[in-house]
């Protein structure tokens, strides 16, 4: 069976296994010389430092998420939860009943996106208008201003498999402003528009304070070994009222990885976006 694996986030398609949360888009940032005292900080936080990218907003782990500067410098060290299945960051998005959050993404040209891109980003979009949540997304034409800025991948990753990355939410209760999207998800990987949306879904989760379901294990979605995440110093707080017990057949638009697959939200999804929003 063919997997991807997401934002993060992974897909495995002809047999490999590719990441759907990114890299940055400078190259050589990319593979500069992670500091070992880094590297430290990142293992006690909890996250498994294997792998681990210096990109510009910071470092890449788990080949999926963020760490920016701000959290490595600001956040304590050893933080461990138990197993649940649906979990949150500790910052989330403040909505005062009513926020809508704008989301570019450039059309065309050689850092654009194509049209089965856009109309990934504008299913995803209309799966979480969907629950009538107190946050909402709107998909604009123009850069200034946006919440969310869509950014291309550099050719590079996207050749080696990365797919897609997005970071937390900030202190003062703003969706983190990046992701970062392959652009070859259609032209190369045949992906459909449900599989695009479900991946940019699935960065949006982590822009609004979602972190994988099956965070603790990422085997459960990834396959391999055990590799837990830790809490990371971002939070890995369980959502009341959702399973305990992350499983592959459940099929959450959060687990780590996917086959490439349309995955809508589950009940167990909805009702976590239902909590928080």
């Amino acid at each position: 069976m063919k997997k991807l694996s997401l934002f993060i986030t992974s897909i495995v398609i002809s047999g490999l296994i590719f990441q759907a949360c990114q890299k940055d888009e400078n190259e050589a940032i990319a593979t500069t010389k992670v500091p070992q005292q880094v590297i430290d900080k990142i293992a006690n936080m909890g996250f498994n430092p294997d792998g681990i990218e210096a990109v510009e907003e910071g470092y890449r782990i788990e080949r999926d998420i963020i760490i920016t500067h701000d959290i490595l410098e600001h956040t304590p060290s050893d933080h461990r939860v138990p197993f649940m299945e649906q979990y949150r960051t500790t910052n989330l998005v403040s909505s005062n009943g009513n926020r809508v959050i704008t989301i570019y993404a450039p059309v065309g040209g050689r850092k654009g996106y194509s049209a089965g891109m856009i109309a990934g980003l504008d299913l995803a979009i209309a799966r979480y208008n969907d629950q009538n949540l107190t946050i909402s997304f709107q998909r604009v034409t123009n850069s200034g201003g946006a919440d969310i800025v869509m950014t291309r991948l550099n050719k590079g990753d996207e050749r080696r498999g990365i797919l897609g990355s997005a970071g937390f939410p900030t202190a003062s209760g703003d969706p983190y402003n990046e992701i970062k999207m392959s652009g070859i998800l259609e032209s190369t990987y045949g992906l459909s528009t449900g599989g695009i949306a479900t991946i940019i879904a699935h960065e949006m989760g982590h822009c609004v304070g979602l972190r994988h379901t099956d965070y603790f294990d990422r085997s459960i979605s990834c396959g391999g070994g055990t590799s837990n995440e830790g809490d990371g110093g971002v939070g890995a707080i369980h959502i009341p009222n959702t399973p305990t017990g992350a499983s592959l057949s459940a099929q959450s638009y959060m687990l780590s990885c996917t086959d490439g697959g349309d995955r809508p939200f589950n009940n167990d999804d909805k009702t976590a976006l239902d909590f928080l929003y």
